[in-house]
């Protein structure tokens, strides 16, 4: 029977220091915000070669650490978050907590076909190893990607920072959707919420970002439809999930997704597209010069800052999960 690995026992009055990644750095500043301190000092050194040096620029010894950064691609990413975990408990700091708004490679969570990686347990294992106590994301594409690690997981829901703005929005015969039947969980969420229906766009692809076809399963005639997603790549699934739910009667079509890849002609797909509005969070910034009108986002700061207050007063923070 394998052990969990033991953590130290820290005080919860240590002092709290939040640091940021260059990927997360547009978040970070809007969590130390909401949280109420400044982020901590950090500089990246950059060889010619392009390795990277992270430089934590005042004491961390036996503070509770946070360091906020996603991990898309490219894979600098998660190699900055390593060393910088990595520097913070070669200089003592007294518990180190990895805040992952995307968690990169968690699509690989599974071997689908002979002789691939299950990439998301080894980068679970990469960010143990470091030297991280703890982990906190937000919707990890599966949820059981939480029984790689062996240090506690916090899985913040997205549902708490959407539920509060759909409100807002007073829709009215409003359905919910899953653009794929892995998604049927998250969906079903919503529409328990709502006291709604819920259809499934059953897809099936011939290669990797690439809808071959796809069929509605339920009745969306006149309702105002909204596509749940855990993230937005290519944003292909999503547009052709919006053309299919159109031409079988919906009135309108409006998409979820935490977080916003937006890979390669993504902007000017959903620009495109039958979506009428494509709502995110902050997880991962949106392309500086690139523009889309029908992007909307909303911040997790506050969700993030609550969570981390919570962790470090050691408060539960299973009511910051799903929202009332």
């Amino acid at each position: 029977m394998q052990n969990l690995v033991q953590h130290p026992i820290i005080n919860r009055y240590s002092e709290l220091k939040i640091f940021a990644g260059r990927s997360s750095m547009h978040l970070a500043e809007k969590i130390a915000n909401s949280y109420g301190c400044l982020l901590g000092s950090i500089t990246i050194n950059m060889f010619s070669d392009g390795e990277m040096q992270p430089v934590i620029n005042e004491s961390v010894r036996g503070a509770y650490v946070f360091f906020v950064q996603s991990t898309p691609a490219p894979a600098e990413n998660l190699m900055e978050l390593l060393l910088m975990i990595d520097a913070a408990k070669r200089a003592s700091a007294g518990y180190i907590t990895a805040v992952m708004p995307y968690f990169g490679y968690a699509r690989q969570d599974r071997k689908d076909k002979p002789r691939v990686p299950i990439s998301a347990k080894l980068v679970a294992e990469l960010i143990q190893a470091a030297g991280a106590n703890r982990v906190m994301t937000m919707d990890f594409h599966a949820d059981q990607i939480q029984g790689f690690f062996d240090v506690p997981v916090d899985h913040l829901q997205s549902e708490a920072v959407f539920i509060p703005h759909l409100a807002e929005m007073e829709l009215s015969n409003v359905i919910f959707a899953s653009p794929d039947v892995g998604g049927v969980k998250r969906a079903r969420a919503y529409a328990k919420h709502f006291h709604t229906d819920l259809v499934i766009c059953d897809k099936y692809r011939e290669k990797a970002n690439e809808v071959a076809g796809m069929t509605v399963i339920g009745n969306v005639q006149n309702a105002n439809v909204i596509l749940v997603d855990d993230l937005v790549d290519t944003a292909g699934t999503l547009c052709r999930a919006a053309e299919v739910l159109m031409e079988k009667g919906a009135k309108s079509v409006k998409a979820l997704c935490t977080h916003p890849i937006l890979s390669g002609k993504a902007y000017e797909t959903v620009e495109k597209s039958l979506l009428q509005q494509l709502i995110v969070c902050d997880t991962l910034p949106l392309h500086p010069e690139k523009f889309c009108t029908k992007s909307k986002v909303l911040s997790a700061a506050e969700l993030f800052a609550t969570a981390i207050r919570n962790t470090h007063e050691n408060k539960s923070i299973s009511k910051l999960f799903i929202a009332d």
